[in-house]
């Protein structure tokens, strides 16, 4: 098997752009292969036999000879491709008898999945129990650092991490291993420590080049530096501009046009907050994702409506609840939590909410001493609920269907110069905000009342009086 290399110019690195990527995973196909690829053998370490095992030495011979099969190598470890077995922080083909494992096509980097902290935090707490409180020292700085910033939602991640750890204590020593060190390798790549060189840098205090010292000046030419260094942040900024650059007044036209230039209202009487009948891109913004359609008011009440039909809008009620909760006042927390726990938590509760035992036995015990993030995990268990199961349903529905027949598609004004100078004479104030902002409570204390529970025994002992 040959592999191309690419020659670099004097002081270039090995750093592929995004549709180079496809063609190393081909690569790495092909050097998997059990006929005509790497023939990997099983090696001991520590105690425990690994099976599948490389050299740094073997993939040079396969590959090529020389610098270019090592820094090919080099390049390949440090996008996570294949991982060392031994020296885990050292992100380096050694071009020796260093052993080393292909990476699963799970934690390939095209997988396009964010490594967030949240993910991150469990995988540490989990490497914290194992350890049992051990962990090197860039690892302890990011638990403590993650233990403070997710300090909301830290039960649920120990919950998280506790399962899988005892999941994990279920499968063979070898198996186990290998998962440990693949999950390592992953983190290493994503979340290496502070001021070491990485192939996929997050944030702007690391290296381009450790043999260079650090540029200072203006910030916005380091932050498009960093952008055109790191490709898959390229790759994930082209998919989200080719997803919403029509919808994007400064990529495209406002229709039927931009209130700003023409000094002509329609545009925003059209995307009010409440509006009856929609625009066509608004109601297509809803497709995009599950937070898009709850961001929109109109898309909200309309998926709200939605769940009314199919019994089941306890879930939203419970999350708008949350939401209110969050960024509500601070004098209130404590009412409002009680009311959230009669209306939603309690056991025979009207709106009761159906959520797994440990995450309702986290809530119900954290509500002893409300505050705002109190009901984070439940939130997050719902909306991840809603948003693999009935946010698709939605998309296929004939509600969000009779909205796409019923939404309207503007026509584009061209004013003449006699119209843009009647249209900037005519010049109205608007509603005032805090106008605006009293009629959407007025709106959403009859839409409470309206999507009350009903208490049947009033109703029933009412009409028997009458």
């Amino acid at each position: 098997m040959t592999i191309r290399t690419i020659r670099p110019n004097r002081g270039q690195h090995y750093r592929p752009r995004m549709h180079c990527l496809q063609k190393i995973e081909a690569h790495m196909v092909e050097m998997q292969d059990p006929k005509s690829g790497l023939k990997g053998a099983e090696q001991k370490l520590n105690v425990t036999t690994i099976p599948h095992v490389i050299t740094g030495g073997g993939l040079s011979i396969e590959t090529h000879t020389g610098t270019h099969a090592e820094a090919y190598g080099t390049m390949l470890v440090a996008y996570g491709y294949i991982y060392p077995l031994q020296n885990h922080r050292k992100l380096v083909m050694c071009n020796d008898g260093s052993l080393y494992r292909f990476q699963t096509p799970y934690f390939w980097p095209t997988q396009k999945w964010v490594a967030e902290d949240c993910d991150y935090a469990i995988y540490l707490a989990k490497r914290n129990i194992r350890k049992k409180g051990v962990l090197e020292p860039f690892e302890q700085e990011h638990y403590t650092h993650l233990h403070t910033w997710l300090n909301h939602k830290w039960d649920f991640i120990v919950m998280q991490a506790t399962e899988q750890y005892k999941a994990g204590k279920e499968r063979k020593k070898p198996d186990r291993v290998v998962l440990d060190c693949q999950e390592r390798a992953y983190w290493i790549v994503n979340r290496p420590p502070r001021r070491t060189h990485s192939a996929l840098d997050y944030g702007t205090d690391r290296l381009i080049d450790p043999t260079v010292e650090e540029v200072t000046g203006d910030s916005t030419l380091t932050i498009f530096a960093l952008l055109f260094r790191f490709p898959l942040l390229i790759c994930r900024l082209v998919k989200f501009v080719n997803t919403y650059k029509n919808h994007d007044p400064f990529l495209a036209p406002c229709l039927p046009s931009n209130p700003w230039v023409t000094d002509n209202d329609t545009y925003w009487t059209l995307n009010i907050r409440r509006v009856d009948q929609c625009t066509k891109m608004r109601v297509e913004r809803w497709s995009f994702s599950f937070f898009e359609l709850l961001s929109d008011q109109r898309g909200r009440d309309d998926f709200k409506s939605f769940l009314k039909k199919e019994f089941s809008g306890e879930n939203l009620a419970f999350w708008e609840a949350a939401e209110e909760l969050k960024w509500g006042s601070a004098a209130a927390i404590a009412t409002k939590a009680a009311v959230i726990f009669k209306t939603f938590l309690a056991p025979g509760a009207p709106r009761w909410i159906n959520i797994d035992g440990r995450t309702m036995g986290l809530t119900v015990k954290g509500l002893d001493h409300p505050h705002r993030y109190v009901l984070d995990g439940a939130q997050t268990h719902v909306f991840l609920l809603m948003k693999k199961d009935t946010f698709f349903r939605y998309l296929k529905s004939p509600v969000y269907k009779e909205m796409q027949k019923r939404a309207l598609n503007p026509e584009l004004h061209n004013f003449s110069e006699a119209q843009l100078e009647q249209n900037a004479r005519n010049r109205s104030l608007g509603v005032h905000p805090i106008t605006v902002w009293e009629q959407e409570e007025e709106e959403r204390a009859k839409a409470a009342i309206a999507s009350a529970p009903v208490d049947v025994k009033a109703m029933m002992s009412k009409i028997d009086r009458k």
